[in-house]
């Protein structure tokens, strides 16, 4: 997909990776740039340093009501969305004693939103014969985020999601793109490290961590080839090689990377 004069929508757009794909599709040209966030101001700041393409809309991601809004409401205004980024996410820094709010939290944001998004936004799409979801998942989907068990299970769960879309609906023109980022330099990760959590220091020690601007042009480069798996840290790849092939070596070498961290 080339984003010139293109519809978009991005969640969790306030910051992070959603700011920086906001400023990646205004500078590819972008015909409109829908902003959703739950933190409305924070929606506000980015659409407003984007530029005239721009608008902030205020979502909730896990309110379905709230989803179908945005998208009728966009549709109404510029009469498609050709691009929808289900972006929004959370962690929790926690294991077996996260407590069932959280696990509820986990799997109501980074997993029963994408699907609410993709309940409001395809049927429009498929009368229209075309479109395109990326879904961010996390390399965590294709791993697994030491220390933060409702993290692991949910973004496993995004990715197994955004496949399934993917075998289902690439026939009747709809591209799905799953973007799986290692460590990026976003609140989320700086919240993990300064509290200390240790699936936060294994990410920082496992890899570059990036700008999200660095992810944004990685995601330009995907959408542009229709890759499934958008990968901004290549290495990635090599990793969930090596834990297909043989999963109890790589179990192996996480236990020694964990118990040198801990000492």
């Amino acid at each position: 997909m080339n984003l010139t004069d293109r519809v978009t929508v991005i969640t969790g757009g306030a910051g992070g990776i959603g700011a920086a794909l906001a400023r990646r599709f205004a500078a590819e040209g972008a015909a409109a740039i829908v902003v959703a966030d739950l933190d409305v101001a924070g929606a506000s700041a980015v659409a407003g340093a984007v530029g005239p393409a721009a608008r902030a809309v205020q979502v909730d991601v896990t309110v379905e009501d709230q989803v179908r809004d945005l998208v009728a409401d966009t549709e109404r205004r510029y009469g498609r969305i050709d691009l929808f980024c289900a972006n929004a996410g959370v962690a929790t820094g926690a294991g077996l004693d996260a407590p069932a709010a959280d696990w509820d939290r986990a799997w109501r944001v980074n997993v029963l939103a994408h699907v609410h998004c993709a309940q409001a936004v395809l049927p429009g799409m498929l009368a229209r014969g075309q479109g395109y979801l990326l879904h961010t998942c996390s390399a965590a989907g294709l791993l697994t985020a030491v220390g933060d068990a409702p993290y692991t299970v949910t973004k496993h769960a995004a990715v197994g999601f955004a496949d399934w879309l993917a075998v289902t609906y690439r026939d009747q023109g709809i591209r799905v793109s799953a973007l799986c980022p290692q460590g990026v330099d976003t609140p989320m990760l700086a919240d993990g490290l300064s509290a200390g959590h240790l699936g936060a220091r294994v990410i920082a020690a496992s890899g570059p961590v990036l700008h999200p601007d660095r992810v944004a042009d990685a995601v330009i480069a995907g959408l542009a080839e229709e890759r499934f798996l958008i990968l901004p840290h290549p290495e990635v790849a090599n990793y969930a090689r090596r834990r297909a092939e043989d999963p109890d070596g790589w179990q192996a070498g996480m236990r020694k990377l964990v118990r040198r961290l801990r000492s």
